[in-house]
């Protein structure tokens, strides 16, 4: 059998990433093959849940874990990757990320922000925004262990300095 004989879904080319454990955290998503830059990798997908079911769910959870894979949305929604996900859950955060999230009509997809190494890892910066105060036990509970040499320490976005009354 010729590849021009093979069905086309056996002509499609390799993914671009697996899933393999992560020195980073837990799991992680690699390169199979050089990605270029510009290129959309994958879509991150889930239930789609209200701010209200998000906020049950992780009431539900123990106390201590901070582990979640919910992406919020502008429309207010949320993507539960734990809930009928794909491998993009896996992406694990960095501070100097190769990859970045982007949503496009409620629908948020991976690209690479720069050429991808096969075998190295894919990560973009979660940002996570939480309202309040950032203490030390905050910052510590979301810890980043991505290693870059601009590391900030935690998967926390930075609270946005307020202007003095002038």
């Amino acid at each position: 059998m010729t590849p021009s004989d093979k069905p086309d879904s056996a002509r499609r080319a390799a993914p671009a990433f697996a899933v393999r454990n992560s020195t980073v955290h837990g799991k992680g998503v690699f390169a199979t093959r050089k990605i270029a830059a510009g290129s959309l990798i994958v879509e991150y997908e889930g239930e789609r849940i209200s701010w209200k079911e998000a906020v049950r769910r992780e009431n539900k959870k123990a106390p201590g874990d901070f582990h979640t894979f919910f992406f919020s949305l502008e429309s207010g929604k949320i993507i539960d990757g734990g809930s009928q996900g794909n491998d993009a859950r896996w992406i694990n955060h960095s501070c100097e990320p190769n990859c970045e999230a982007r949503e496009e009509d409620g629908r948020v997809f991976i690209y690479a922000l720069r050429d991808i190494r096969r075998g190295e890892e894919l990560n973009y910066d979660y940002g996570l925004i939480l309202e309040q105060r950032h203490t030390p036990a905050l910052k510590r509970a979301y810890a980043c262990l991505c290693g870059a040499p601009g590391c900030r320490h935690t998967l926390l976005a930075p609270k946005r300095k307020r202007k003095a009354a002038a």
